[in-house]
């Protein structure tokens, strides 16, 4: 769900040197595991659980924003979460709503740019309508670029690259051999924001879920056994720590990447 604090500053205003040369990532991806699990430890309804992980979306939003972050991408409601129970669904949907109608504004007001990224034709007429004006409300902003992946699959996002390639094909204006990498990726969702640097999953399982499957090539992978309503800003910073200790090396060697090398 979305969530935007009042105190949550732009992130071009003033990250902490430079994100700390780059050791903060510039884009994390989260899967936002364990809302029913944490519930059902407390013999609540499922449904308590998600409404309690819209604090920790508060939190991190806020804390990305502090510590540098460009991009956010969070795994609301992926496309195999519709056979879930009804009700909870419902309840999910209702959230979603909600939630958008309440915090849009403060989103705009602290410089936060919304998009959402799925196939929205299975959501109902109101709540399309509030995802598009919040996302026409906050396309010009320049601070933390928060992505929610609603209704989204790693699978339908290459499927409806390649259509679109596909039909750029059929209509003359490109041929099956200047299909590249780089043209399909231009297709994707968030194709104009940095690759996440860094992937989270709370709730202890060890799977990317059918989540962002093209962008994650290069990905640190990070998993916590901390439930997501649980997942705070120190549960975030250990995160960083790890990411900060990783040698990210994209195909070269450990000492080509360290300079030791021609």
């Amino acid at each position: 769900m979305v969530f935007s604090p009042d105190n949550v500053k732009p992130v071009a205003s003033a990250p902490e040197d430079g994100a700390r040369m780059r050791r903060i990532p510039r884009h994390v991806a989260i899967v936002m595991d364990g809302n029913g699990r944490w519930a059902q430890e407390r013999y609540l309804p499922r449904t308590a659980g998600h409404r309690a992980g819209v604090g920790a979306v508060r939190k991190v939003v806020e804390h990305c924003a502090k510590r540098g972050v460009e991009a956010l991408t969070l795994f609301a409601f992926s496309s195999e979460n519709w056979r879930r129970p009804e009700q909870e669904v419902s309840v999910l949907m209702e959230l979603f709503l909600s939630t958008l109608e309440r915090e849009t504004e403060k989103l705009h007001q602290n410089g936060v740019r919304l998009r959402i990224i799925g196939d929205r034709a299975a959501f109902g007429e109101a709540l399309r309508e509030r995802m598009d004006a919040a996302e026409s409300l906050t396309r010009s902003n320049t601070g933390l670029q928060l992505a929610i992946a609603a209704n989204y699959g790693g699978r339908w996002d290459i499927v409806q690259a390649a259509q679109t390639l596909a039909e750029k094909v059929r209509r003359g204006e490109l041929s099956p051999e200047q299909i590249t990498a780089d043209r399909l990726q231009q297709q994707l969702a968030l194709a104009d924001l940095p690759e996440p640097d860094l992937f989270i999953r709370t709730g202890g399982e060890r799977r990317i879920s059918n989540f962002l499957l093209w962008q994650l090539a290069y990905t640190e992978l990070y998993f916590t056994p901390v439930l997501w309503p649980e997942f705070d800003e120190e549960a975030l910073d250990l995160a960083f720590e790890d990411y900060a200790g990783r040698q990210r090396r994209f195909g070269f060697t450990g000492d080509q990447v360290a300079g030791r090398m021609p």
